[in-house]
Protein backbone atom coordinates (compact mmCIF):
# COMPACT_ATOMS: atom_id res chain seq x y z
CA UNK A 1 0.00 0.00 0.00
CA UNK A 2 2.63 2.12 0.67
CA UNK A 3 4.66 1.69 -2.49
CA UNK A 4 1.47 2.92 -3.86
CA UNK A 5 1.75 6.35 -2.55
CA UNK A 6 5.32 6.45 -3.48
CA UNK A 7 4.35 5.85 -7.25
CA UNK A 8 1.33 8.23 -7.21
CA UNK A 9 3.81 11.30 -5.31
CA UNK A 10 6.40 10.47 -8.16
CA UNK A 11 4.02 11.06 -11.11
CA UNK A 12 2.65 13.89 -9.25
CA UNK A 13 5.79 15.76 -9.00
CA UNK A 14 6.23 14.67 -12.90
CA UNK A 15 3.06 16.30 -13.55
CA UNK A 16 3.47 19.67 -11.51
CA UNK A 17 7.23 20.07 -13.31
CA UNK A 18 5.48 20.01 -16.33
CA UNK A 19 3.05 22.54 -15.80
CA UNK A 20 5.67 24.43 -14.16
CA UNK A 21 8.04 24.36 -16.58
CA UNK A 22 5.58 25.60 -19.15
CA UNK A 23 4.18 28.49 -17.10
CA UNK A 24 8.07 29.13 -16.94
CA UNK A 25 8.81 29.24 -20.63
CA UNK A 26 5.03 30.55 -21.85
CA UNK A 27 4.71 33.59 -19.02
CA UNK A 28 7.66 34.44 -17.39
CA UNK A 29 11.32 36.21 -17.77
CA UNK A 30 14.58 36.21 -17.12
CA UNK A 31 15.92 35.37 -13.70
CA UNK A 32 12.66 34.27 -12.65
CA UNK A 33 12.52 31.67 -15.57
CA UNK A 34 15.90 30.26 -14.80
CA UNK A 35 14.82 29.79 -11.07
CA UNK A 36 10.99 28.29 -12.03
CA UNK A 37 13.19 25.62 -14.52
CA UNK A 38 15.65 25.38 -12.34
CA UNK A 39 12.74 24.18 -9.83
CA UNK A 40 10.95 21.80 -12.72
CA UNK A 41 13.85 20.06 -12.95
CA UNK A 42 14.45 19.31 -9.57
CA UNK A 43 10.71 18.29 -9.27
CA UNK A 44 11.01 16.13 -12.11
CA UNK A 45 14.39 14.07 -10.51
CA UNK A 46 13.14 13.65 -7.21
CA UNK A 47 9.47 12.12 -8.82
CA UNK A 48 11.94 9.69 -11.12
CA UNK A 49 13.83 8.85 -8.07
CA UNK A 50 10.44 7.83 -6.49
CA UNK A 51 9.02 6.09 -9.27
CA UNK A 52 12.11 3.97 -9.26
CA UNK A 53 12.35 3.43 -5.42
CA UNK A 54 8.67 2.23 -6.57
CA UNK A 55 9.61 -0.40 -9.00
CA UNK A 56 12.23 -1.75 -6.68
CA UNK A 57 10.91 -2.33 -3.61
Amino acid sequence: MTVMWISLAGIGLMVISALVITFARMKTKGILRGVLSLAAFAMLVFGFILGVFSIIV
